[in-house]
């Protein structure tokens, strides 16, 4: 007892002497006028004034936007697809467009050239349960919610393993149905994406044989709708790139009226509705708002370019290198103790939909994807140069391997006067080496003797390229193939 009165008797001596007192307030005086990165902040007796106040609310409201741009990143994304599935090529709802050659491709970010693509989107509202049919061939796809996270795999990499299924996708809120004639997938949003891509080493047979079977409809208790087969996309000019200024704001704000608000996203909801941006309410955001709204997606979008093209969220894939895994983001878009951030804003700033077969660690099945930004001298890549890209013999893909080059700025392919951004290793004049490996060129024009295995680069324009495994074999897996970085020829 007379132990813990010495210590009380201590402590009270310590609390009246100030000894545990916290440190000296910086706003204490008449008046104080603190210096920081974001100005001079003024404050009377410890009280800020009027002119600090409007000064930190709009840096609050500044922060917060620029934090909302890249929380909306895969949300923007897939909101411009979806309009433009509606808008420009005259979709319906459920209907699956395909995208074979590189004009259809032009307005998809980071699309593969070498392999068609048949994509669609549902309105789960306007047609309730809807089935999506898919033939016995080799082809992989998935179903993704509005957010983008992973509903089901489709085709080889799906439950049907490439043996053809059918995929019932039923509504939030819709009972359970028990059924052994259907995958069944239940979205947790109203909106859907969904698509398949043919990865046969013959195009034009996939495209012949695999695409009529191909087919949509609804479904109910009593029976299914009529099929809607595939229709092409056509020659459209469109683009489901993020947009910039207000627009970016305004699909934003399209896609929160149109969707629950998840648990996860109510903080962040919180902090848009001083932005103008409330689930329930108008978009109609005051000159303030403007004004701190378009310069956040200056900003969020500068941030966003660093988060992707310099990611610190991931190490090099090859040590000493510069290359590194494109899709850092997990298909839930979780991880052990936080839901991802700057992972899921550095592949959908880049980059459109995720499946579990895109992420494979299983040697032989889906596929990889390594991304480059630098030379070998850590220097961005420019159009105006001319690089090679030395691939060792043997690459570890059982399918085939690519290289895409995209631009930087609208992060889809680069229109050239050659027309084709890829050397692939389906490329039937492709040339080899005596030992196997190979040598692509990317620059302005061909080095001579290298026109085959060259790509076009437009000058003063910044690019990157993907470096796809299709089917990754274990020399993938344990690193022992390596791909060097891309040198500067000139």
């Amino acid at each position: 007892m007379t132990g813990k009165l010495v210590i009380l008797t201590a402590t009270a001596t310590l609390l009246a002497s100030g000894g545990l007192a916290c440190a000296e307030s910086p706003f204490e005086g008449p008046s104080t006028t603190l210096n920081t990165r974001i100005g001079d902040l003024s404050f009377e007796s410890g009280y800020p004034t009027d002119e600090t106040v409007k000064k930190l609310y709009d840096e609050m409201d500044f922060q917060r936007a620029s934090q909302a741009y890249l929380w909306g990143i895969p949300a923007v994304g897939l909101n411009e697809f979806r309009r433009a599935h509606y808008d420009v090529f005259g979709g319906k709802s459920g209907e699956m467009l395909s995208y074979l050659d590189f004009t259809e491709k032009l307005g998809i970010l980071t699309p593969n050239f070498t392999t068609p693509y048949i994509i669609g989107f549902i309105d789960l509202e306007e047609t309730g349960p809807l089935v999506v049919d898919i033939p016995a061939g080799l082809m992989a796809g998935m179903v993704l919610d509005h957010w983008q996270r992973v509903l089901a795999d489709l085709g080889v990499v799906g439950p049907d393993k490439g043996n053809g299924g059918k995929y019932l996708i039923l509504p939030p809120g819709h009972g359970p149905v028990q059924t052994d004639d259907y995958y069944v997938v239940q979205s947790p949003s109203r909106d859907v994406f969904f698509g398949v891509r043919l990865l046969g080493d013959d195009k034009e047979k996939a495209i012949t044989e695999l695409l009529p079977k191909i087919k949509t409809y609804t479904w109910s208790m009593e029976g299914t709708g009529e099929a809607m087969p595939v229709r092409a996309a056509g020659d459209k000019e469109w683009s489901q790139m993020p947009p910039r200024g207000m627009a970016y704001w305004d699909s934003l704000n399209e896609f929160i009226q149109r969707n629950r608000v998840e648990p996860r996203d109510r903080m962040m909801m919180a902090q848009l509705r001083f932005l103008g941006i409330e689930k329930g309410q108008p978009f109609d955001p005051d000159e303030r708002q403007k004004g701190l709204l378009g310069e956040a997606v200056l900003v969020g979008e500068a941030m966003a370019k660093a988060n992707t093209t310099d990611k610190r969220v991931e190490p090099p894939f090859w040590e000493g290198t510069h290359w590194k895994h494109a899709l850092v983001v997990s298909t839930d878009q979780r991880d052990l103790t936080y839901f991802q951030l700057d992972e899921r804003a550095a592949w959908f700033y880049e980059a459109v939909v995720v499946s579990k077969g895109m992420l494979t660690e299983t040697p032989g099945v889906g596929q990889r994807y390594i991304a480059s930004y630098k030379d070998s001298d850590g220097n961005w890549l420019s159009g105006e140069n001319t690089y090679k890209l030395h691939v060792p013999p043997d690459p570890p893909a059982t399918q085939f391997w690519s290289t895409t080059v995209y631009d930087e700025s609208t992060r889809q392919m680069p229109v050239t006067e050659q027309g084709r951004p890829d050397i692939s290793s389906r490329k039937e004049d492709i040339v080899k080496n005596e030992d196997g490996s190979i040598d692509v060129y990317f620059g302005p024009e061909a080095p001579a003797g290298h026109e085959a295995n060259w790509v076009q680069t437009n000058p003063g324009k910044g690019w990157f390229t993907y470096f796809r495994f299709y089917g990754p074999t274990e020399a993938f897996f344990d690193k022992s193939w390596a791909l060097p970085d891309i040198e500067k020829v000139n």
